[in-house]
This record gives C-alpha cells, sequence and structure tokens, in this order.
C-alpha cells in the first residue's frame, strides 16, 4: 500500500511540474477489448465489458537519450464493468516507419484492483465458480509490456491500434500469473 501511495504522489508531482514546465507533450484516449485470447486462452473467456485507455505521455527527458529517448507516461486502463483496471506508468520509444506511421513499443510498472489468488477453499464449488469468472494476476503489481501502430492525421492528431499486456513475469511475484491481454483504438493530441 506503501508504495501505491508513494507511486500516485511521485506521478501526481510528475503531472504537474510537467504541465507548468510545458513537457506535457501527448493525451491518448480510447477504448480497449477487455482480456483477449492471444496465445494461452484458458483465461480469455473470463471478465467482461470494454475498457477506457487514458495515458499522458511526457517529453523524453535529456538523461535518457543514450535509451533511443524513450517517453515517459502515466495511464489507467479502466474497465467499466467494474472488473480488473488498471494504473501506472512507464516508458514508450517511437520509431518512424514513414512520414505519418510509427511502431511504439513500451514498457510500465502498473497497479491493478483484480484479484491475484482465489478467496475460497481449492476444490469447493465456491472455489471453481470464482475461478471461472476471475483473472488471478498473482501479485498488486505488475509489469505492462505495450505495442502500438500510430497513425498521425496532421501535426496534432493521430489515432492508434494499442495491444497491452500485463503480467508479474515471475519476477514482481510467484506462483500465480494468468496475465491478461488486451487491444483496441485510440486518439492522440499532440500539444505544439
Amino acid at each position: 500500500m506503501k508504495l501505491k501511495l508513494c507511486f500516485l504522489a511521485g506521478a501526481a508531482a510528475l503531472m504537474a511540474s510537467s504541465a507548468q514546465a510545458g513537457i506535457v507533450e501527448e493525451v491518448r484516449l480510447g477504448v480497449l477489448q477487455h482480456n483477449i485470447c492471444v496465445i494461452d486462452c484458458d483465461n480469455a473467456d473470463k471478465e467482461d465489458g470494454p475498457d477506457i485507455s487514458a495515458e499522458v505521455v511526457f517529453a523524453s527527458p535529456d538523461f535518457l537519450s543514450w535509451a533511443f529517448e524513450p517517453r515517459p507516461y502515466l495511464g489507467t486502463t479502466y474497465n467499466t464493468a467494474g472488473e480488473t483496471s488498471f494504473y501506472g506508468g512507464g516508458l514508450q520509444w517511437s520509431f518512424g516507419l514513414t512520414d505519418s506511421l510509427s511502431f511504439e513499443p513500451g514498457l510500465g510498472y502498473f497497479f491493478h484492483d483484480g484479484y491475484n489468488e482465489n478467496p475460497f477453499v481449492q476444490g469447493s464449488p465456491e472455489s471453481d465458480a470464482f475461478g471461472l469468472e476471475h483473472v488471478f494476476l498473482g501479485s498488486d503489481d505488475l509489469f505492462r509490456t505495450s505495442l502500438a501502430l500510430t497513425w498521425d492525421f496532421n501535426e496534432d492528431w493521430a489515432a492508434q491500434v494499442l495491444y497491452e499486456h500485463f503480467s508479474h513475469g515471475q519476477i514482481l511475484g510467484n506462483g500465480r500469473n494468468q496475465g491478461m491481454d488486451n487491444i483496441g483504438l485510440r486518439i492522440a493530441y499532440t500539444f505544439d
């Protein structure tokens, strides 16, 4: 809990100072399909509802120039059906493919409000029923890996196809690691 509070306080301070300094470069908003099937589809039928994805993207600080100038971001993936939602931040890179098309991989550190373990006794009817409807993420904090393809309409507006994967990777936790994948579309606005 202390880590979450520290993260939120730091994120709020970064956003406030960045907005004043003019280094907020972009805001993104869109809708994602929640918990899709990518490789392991055992848990893809659990949890419902579309997700709202929102991000604030900051200018790359000078001290990260050695790492291909990644841009810091803060974001959330909010589930509209009351299922698992995520919030956190990380770094995103942008590699131009054409004048208007770019590829953006990202790596982040996120928290969630879903379940880590089944709260019922294993093998009980309650446990079986609960396990059929919920994804067990195994850790309160997770890595977020993302891949996006961004198409610029003009200097200010862009559209983006986003894929994101949440998992503790047996690094931030151990045992359960069902993970979650989301995909969807977003609109981005770039500040001058």
